[in-house]
């Protein structure tokens, strides 16, 4: 029976179930030998303000993790995927990190349209804000623009991986994808780590005594290279902390190129963009 756990989506009640691969075949689907509890770092783009200081969090820890990426506004009006940042993704590819995708623009599915098409909004580019009705082609375009970019930026290639902004999914979205060959990654219910969550309901000591106490082998984990809405920066008061604690649990950090549901498709050919 092939692995599939289910990863709860908080944003989505009509797919609030995303197949990521089962708590039961985790345990069951071998990792290395070295590594007995592994977790799976991973990070979206947001405003980039807190990236230096996640760099330095991951290098002092001799962390490799996965990045997926969107073209979003910065901190310094500027965007996460031009020119001043070209530079630290380069060092992330020299420190042996995993990359995907997270859309072009930050795209959001809204709803599914007849004739295979979609609703969507994006949160970046020109049209941010704005709803838009995509083709499959358009969607797969706006997964695909990131991996360009991104080899433009390094010269590096792009994993076959996406994720979509906030979760949001559906079936026909998660097929279309597939025909242009890329492989959704959600993230694991207790590896929501809360970093786009309100400061003043969600203080960093909460998020990081919840992180700690409910972190399972196997989970995947999701944080932001900076949040417009939290006030109180997560990275790296939460970060280095929940780092050092898990790794004093015997726990390892792993990319996806070592996950058992996503290294295959690290290790594939990427599709032609």
């Amino acid at each position: 029976m092939a692995c599939g756990p289910w990863i709860m989506f908080r944003c989505n009640k009509a797919y609030a179930a995303v197949l990521l691969g089962a708590a039961a075949c985790q345990a069951a689907s071998a990792a290395p030998a070295t590594c007995a509890k592994p977790v799976y770092m991973t990070f979206d783009t947001g405003h980039m303000g807190v990236a230096p200081l996640v760099a330095q969090v991951l290098e002092k820890h001799h962390i490799r993790a996965t990045f997926f990426l969107a073209n979003e506004r910065t901190l310094t009006n500027g965007s996460s995927l031009d020119e001043q940042w070209a530079p630290w993704w380069k060092a992330r590819v020299a420190d042996g990190d995993v990359f995907g995708s997270h859309t072009y623009d930050h795209v959001y599915w809204l709803k599914d349209l007849p004739e295979g098409k979609f609703l969507v909004r994006p949160s970046a580019g020109p049209n941010a804000g704005k709803k838009e009705v995509f083709t499959a082609a358009q969607y797969c375009d706006a997964i695909k623009a990131s991996a360009r970019r991104f080899h433009e930026m390094t010269g590096a290639t792009m994993a076959p991986l996406f994720r979509a902004p906030g979760g949001h999914v559906s079936p026909a979205l998660l097929k279309a994808a597939l025909a242009c060959g890329y492989h959704h990654v959600g993230w694991s219910p207790n590896g929501f780590l809360g970093d786009e969550l309100p400061s003043d309901k969600y203080p960093n000591q909460r998020l990081l005594q919840s992180a700690l106490e409910n972190i399972r082998p196997g989970d995947i984990l999701l944080a932001h290279l900076g949040i417009w809405s939290r006030q109180d920066p997560w990275a790296p008061a939460v970060l280095e902390p929940l780092v050092a604690g898990l790794q004093a649990r015997g726990f390892c950090f792993q990319t996806l190129a070592q996950h058992p549901q996503y290294r295959q498709w690290v290790a594939a050919p990427t599709p032609r963009n």
